[in-house]
């Protein structure tokens, strides 16, 4: 219920009606759901004492010493009588009772009191934490904390409250370091570097709290703001009290300044019991009919087993595709079991594909699974918490499909008891210590065997001639004798003989068979010959799409099948072995088959141009998808109008987080497709596609392969001579060099995008990047120019009647205005364009007008408008995961922070921006928040780390040459001269 803190309800036959106090804040008291009025504040002061007794008796003595101190009114003791008979009236009979002169509580139920049960908590807190549950502990007293509803016993008077208020405010304080103590434990440093700043600019002399902060920031990688911390410190305990740091923080210092390797981990990782149950058991099947291969599983064997007394064991099996590198590695790995107790991981590297998988990618999928509760964002963070968690674990890692030995290094776990298996076509002569097993094809007796238990031993030894000319026309390759002789074994009617002749007719294998791709193609081919009509067309005509693996919706677009239909092929096909599942509603290729496939349609799509058509219909899906997407969270936004057509429906949404979810989901397929469709017939709705999911780069979460992309599109579309499409593909590399702080290159693409758009007559294009133009004029400090690119582009807007457009291009006018000190008018230009968002119903471009107005009422002094606009803009890019916006939202409430003198909350919001804008929107914004941050953490009296962030942020602009150098410069000057 709103205004209700959560305080234990009392247990009862009636719980509707059980009495509810509360200290921890306010003194109230409710009866069920019902705030109980509790008088005035020394009625409210006799119920406080009598509630901190915890059912002992006061005296009316004790009393009124507790209300009036040394001086008491005249009537004092009538006057106790009073608020006692008050009370009784509102609360239930019998829990106010009088008894030897005094007054005593007698709650029905200890729970009913905050404070008792956050005592209980607390206590149940620091026994998980004794046992070594750090996890549960965390839990236990976030549950305390909540208790707590602002400051304890508040608007309470009486010496009696303030002593236990004072008391109370102590005794949270030292939860709270208990918590951020365990959070470092469990390695939640970054994290706890924004609560720690607050807290010790709130409490500046309390040493426990700064000794964290320090900790928190060196294993966050900031060391030399961990040691201006300690100088700070050290600096207020002598001005303040004329005394020096206590010996834990001198000897913190000292560890950092020695970079102590054992500071930059937990202290005592392995007495956390989270990780421990969390054994991951990602190996595939192992299949029941393996066979040979003996003398390599026991060489396998006997350097896996010697693990344990190693500092890693590696052994990287190469061979040719299909030689069975897979299965060997993974029956192996599953003999080998029981000497990795803490778990076995498993990727496959997708190093024969065109895009092989990243390794932080697959760190990412590692670290989860071993139980990270967060995953840091780049990959030498991501590598050195994978070996930390690996760190006194004995886990096997088995890497399927690498490309070469530096995509598999970071991916090594380099600790004693830890093992890999890394499967490759390559020898990996240059990783370091690997045991290299080179695998060749089977010999004539093992793949008679291996065809033999699959097949049966009764159908083999009757066509025994027949049955070895299989496996020679297989080219021994385990992959190719498992698939002819599964098809075989679910054809009873079919004879070895006939399989036989199948696989001798020329016609039905590829001309050259070997050892290598051609003898695995052979064995597609067999398998593909059985296929029916409609089966074999679909498994044509998705090998053509470059994306890692389809959607259902998109294969049905590109079979232009109904999406029941499409599943059923599709199932059939992964009956078939020829497709995987890659998860329900997905499908995907091993690349073998891919390339297979695609040899296929070359050769037997008839007419050729189906093959086109199906690509063609993929994109079509994905524009008209994208466009709808886009028009869900712009309604009203006139773009969608001037994109090509796509001629084949899109999936359609209603709800704007499952768009979104479909989005992010689909951004590498979709993106793979646009790539692909670089031709003169779809480079157009290529581009338009890349346009209307601008979200994909924005977000910061797929920047980098929008931007790559972007850019293939301009190069195409300048080769075949597209005005148009070249325009609109440089106007998505302007925007995405825009986000990412490249200012000068995404001039230049929007300059160019602009030309163009006036050559071919494509306004929009030529709106939009004016639009862009007159931000990067902001950010360059060229404010004419910008306000000519805006007033140009608001023009625009207006005469296409682009309501979204010229609301955006208002509101980065506001900011030009803004930056010219013309106050009022940027106020009234970006609240102009915020009205116009909010009666189009825009809620993700509404919040960036609610960010222009923020930023406009900061400057007009108008600061709580100004933070409530800025949080409801942050409420709504956390809801859009758009994480660029999102950080730079909380850099403008720093800012509001800092106006409104609230150096702590300017510290911590900061503190925040920086870490989620780690790894997006460039450096020049980076340096941007530190020397807010900077400015915050002076204000706090930290003014070591304010000179480190200061520093760093002069190192980024004078890198970038830009102009906010010399305000940092300024910053710096006075504390040099001191």
């Amino acid at each position: 219920m709103d205004g209700v803190p959560r305080v234990p309800e009392q247990r009862g036959p009636d719980d509707s009606a059980a009495l509810r106090f509360a200290v921890l804040g306010p003194v109230r008291a409710w009866r069920g759901d019902e705030s109980l009025p509790m008088g005035s504040p020394q009625q409210r002061a006799l119920l406080a004492a009598l509630l901190l007794r915890e059912g002992r008796t006061a005296t009316a003595a004790e009393l009124i010493d507790a209300l009036w101190g040394d001086e008491p009114p005249s009537q004092a003791l009538a006057a106790v009588r009073t608020y006692a008979s008050r009370l009784r009236k509102v609360i239930d009979h019998g829990v106010l009772v009088s008894e030897s002169g005094g007054y005593a509580m007698r709650l029905p139920d200890p729970g009913a009191l905050d404070l008792t049960q956050a005592q209980q908590l607390a206590a149940d807190a620091e026994k998980a934490k004794s046992g070594g549950d750090l996890c549960h502990a965390r839990a236990v007293l976030h549950e305390v904390l909540e208790l707590w509803d602002g400051e304890p016993l508040a608007g309470v008077p009486g010496p009696y409250a303030e002593n236990q208020r004072t008391r109370l405010v102590e005794w949270r304080l030292q939860l709270l370091e208990s918590l951020l103590d365990m959070d470092l434990e469990q390695g939640c440093h970054a994290e706890a570097v924004s609560e720690l700043t607050a807290l010790t600019a709130a409490h500046p002399l309390r040493e426990r709290l700064r000794e964290l902060l320090m900790l928190a920031l060196y294993r966050s990688g900031r060391q030399a703001e961990a040691l201006a911390v300690y100088a700070d410190t050290r600096r207020l305990l002598a001005d303040e009290l004329g005394v020096d740091p206590r010996p834990g923080l001198k000897e913190l210092q000292r560890r950092i300044l020695q970079a102590d390797p054992a500071l930059a981990e937990p202290s005592a990782p392995a007495a956390e019991p989270a990780a421990a149950p969390v054994r991951p058991a990602q190996l595939p099947a192992t299949v029941p009919d393996f066979t040979g291969r003996v003398s390599f599983v026991s060489e396998l064997g006997d350097i896996l087993a010697s693990a344990e007394g190693r500092v890693m064991a590696v052994s990287a099996l190469a061979g040719i595709g299909g030689v069975g590198k897979t299965t060997l590695a993974v029956h192996v790995a599953h003999r080998a079991r029981t000497a990795f107790p803490d778990g076995q991981l498993y990727v496959d590297l997708q190093g024969t594909g065109p895009r092989a998988a990243e390794p932080e990618t697959v760190l990412g999928s590692f670290l989860r699974a071993l139980g990270a509760a967060e995953v840091p964002d780049t990959l030498e963070e991501r590598s050195a918490l994978y070996r930390s968690m690996l760190d006194g674990r004995r886990v096997l890692v088995l890497l399927d499909n690498a490309r070469d030995a530096a995509q598999v290094r970071p991916l090594l776990p380099g600790t004693e008891g830890c093992a890999a298996l890394v499967t490759s076509r390559v020898r990996m002569v240059d990783l370091a210590g690997a045991h290299l097993v080179d695998l060749d094809v089977m010999s004539p007796e093992e793949a008679l065997q291996l065809f033999t238990r699959i097949v049966g031993e009764e159908r083999v030894a009757a066509e025994r001639e027949a049955a070895l000319d299989v496996v020679a026309a297989c080219g021994f390759l385990p992959l190719a004798i498992r698939i002819a002789a599964s098809r075989l074994a679910s054809r009873r009617t079919w004879t070895v003989s006939v399989l036989a002749s199948k696989l001798a007719d020329e016609r039905r294998r590829l001309d050259e068979l070997q050892a290598g791709d051609l003898a695995v193609k052979a064995t597609f081919e067999l398998g593909y010959g059985q296929l029916e009509p409609a089966q074999a067309r679909a498994f044509r005509l998705l090998g053509l799409a470059d994306g890692p693996d389809i959607s259902l919706a998109a294969a049905a677009a590109m079979l232009d099948l109904p999406v029941e239909d499409a599943e059923d092929v599709l199932e059939s096909l992964v009956d078939t072995s020829l497709v995987e599942s890659a998860a329900p509603g997905r499908y995907r290729y091993h690349d073998l088959v891919r390339l297979y496939a695609r040899a296929c349609a070359e050769r037997d799509e008839q007419p050729p141009s189906e093959r086109d058509a199906a690509l063609s219909r993929l994109l079509d899906f994905y524009l008209a998808t994208v466009a709808g997407v886009y028009a869900l969270e712009r309604p009203g936004d006139r773009l969608v109008d001037h994109l090509e057509n796509a001629r084949h429906p899109g999936l359609v949404f209603e709800d704007r987080h499952r768009a979104q979810d479909w989005l992010y989901a689909e951004a590498v397929s979709m993106l793979a497709c646009v790539r692909q469709s670089m031709g003169p017939d779809t480079l157009s709705r290529a581009v338009d596609c890349l346009w209307a999911a601008v979200d994909v780069a924005e977000s910061g979460a797929n920047s980098k392969g929008y931007e790559a992309v972007a850019e293939a599109a301009v190069a195409a579309a300048r080769e075949l001579g597209e005005a148009k499409a070249e325009a609109r593909a440089q106007n998505a590399l302007a925007f995405v060099h825009h986000i990412t702080g490249r200012f000068d290159l995404a001039d230049q693409e929007a300059a160019r995008a602009v030309e163009l758009a006036v050559a071919c007559g494509d306004p929009l294009t030529g709106c939009w990047s004016s639009n862009i133009r007159g931000v990067i004029a902001l950010y360059q400090n060229r404010h004419d120019d910008g306000e000519a690119h805006l007033t140009r582009a608001i023009e625009n807007f207006r005469a296409l009647e682009d309501r979204p457009g010229e609301a955006s291009a208002l509101c980065n006018l506001s900011r030009i205005h803004l930056a010219e000190g013309r106050t009022s008018s940027a106020v009234a230009l970006a609240r102009q364009g915020t009205l116009m968002y909010d009666d189009m119903g825009h809620s993700l471009k509404g919040a960036n007008g609610r960010y222009a107005l923020g930023l406009a009422l900061t400057q007009s002094g108008q600061l709580g408008q100004a933070a409530e606009r800025l949080q409801e803009a942050l409420d709504v890019f956390r809801d859009s995961r758009q994480r660029l916006w999102e950080g730079m939202t909380l850099f403008r409430l720093a800012e509001v922070d800092l106006s409104a003198r609230r150096a702590a909350g300017a510290a911590a919001n900061a503190e925040l921006a920086l870490t989620v804008l780690r790894g997006i929107g460039g450096e020049w914004r980076r340096g941007n928040v530190l020397t807010v941050l900077g400015r915050a953490l002076s204000g706090i009296g930290q003014i070591g780390r304010a000179q480190v962030c200061w520093r760093e942020a002069l190192e980024i602009y004078e890198t970038l040459g830009a102009a906010e150098a010399e305000e940092v410069r300024g910053l710096l000057k006075p504390l040099a001269v001191a």
